[in-house]
């Protein structure tokens, strides 16, 4: 999935758009209600990942159950999250279109973990 192709498909399942806050190509998806984050796309040295090449590779942070993140991580595309908590976030390489479905569903969960229904304050 090209970070084009999942800001199509936040568009049509969230209705949201990507926001530039770093005025760089460095991009947030927030709710629109409450503006918490559930993704963020990142541009990385490909070098800072361990990945073979130069040049850099663009990431997309979801927040993530701990234990389903420590599972993902054991398998290609999977890394600790870039600049984000590494227990709760987990980055997954774009552009790697076996990983489309496991990007869809993990930026499903990460929309309803930082949905306001999911703080402690609106449980019940």
């Amino acid at each position: 999935m090209t970070r084009q192709e999942l800001f199509a498909w936040c568009m049509d399942q969230y209705g949201t758009e990507p926001e530039y806050p770093w005025k760089d190509r460095n991009a947030v998806l927030r709710h629109k209600d409450n503006k918490k984050w559930y993704g963020v796309i990142l541009e990385t040295g490909k070098n800072k990942l361990g990945l073979p090449g130069e040049g850099t590779a663009e990431l997309l942070n979801v927040k993530c159950d701990p234990i389903l993140a420590a599972s993902c991580r054991t398998q290609p595309g999977f890394f600790p999250a870039w600049h984000m908590n590494k227990e709760k976030w987990l980055s997954i390489l774009l552009n790697e279109p076996e990983l489309d479905a496991a990007i869809k569903n993990l930026l499903a969960l990460s929309f309803d973990l930082t949905s306001p229904s999911s703080s402690p304050q609106h449980s019940k």
